[in-house]
């Protein structure tokens, strides 16, 4: 047996395996309906038509799973974390994201694994995002987001006397 790359099943991409390019294009135009009436998501993207966001997150999530490198000829290493460094990304938002990538998962009907492991990975790629913890201003640029909440608390990563610095 072989994929439409012409590989074995054992050789087989994530991208390959979920349905490649029509499942990745199902997953971004769903997503991108819940986030063009999310009165909180909506105003992070300045362009009137979703279109060109749309066309960034499919090819880089194809590209991510082992698809055509089209995200990376076209716009060079994704580096996320300082493309989304501009928008005020606060724990709210942070939570509406995967909401909307749920419901758009959801609707794909992947193999539990498959789907497991789209949204673990979706998952962790929204808490990575995160910037601001009270929905203001995100840092500038060279400035550090928010410290985790645990990484405050003396649980042996910090001092009693740093964290209680930290407090004040």
């Amino acid at each position: 047996m072989t994929t439409p790359a012409g590989r074995s099943p054992e050789q087989q991409s994530f991208y390959d395996a979920v349905g490649g390019a029509p499942t990745f294009a199902r997953l971004v135009e769903r997503f991108y309906e819940g986030v063009a009436e999310d009165p909180l998501l909506r105003p992070m993207y300045p362009e009137e038509d979703l279109t060109g966001a749309k066309h960034r997150l499919e090819t880089f999530l194809a590209q991510y799973w082992g698809g055509p490198k089209t995200y990376g000829a076209e716009r060079g290493h994704p580096r996320s974390r300082i493309r989304h460094a501009p928008f005020p990304v606060s724990p709210s938002a942070r939570d509406a994201w995967p909401r909307h990538m749920r419901v758009a998962l959801d609707e794909l009907e992947l193999a539990p694994l498959h789907e497991q492991t789209l949204w673990d990975y979706l998952e962790r790629a929204a808490h990575s995002m995160l910037n601001t913890v009270d929905g203001g201003e995100a840092p500038a640029a060279g400035q550090a987001g928010p410290r985790p909440a645990r990484l405050r608390t003396v649980d042996g990563l910090l001092s009693p006397r740093r964290a209680e610095r930290d407090r004040e």
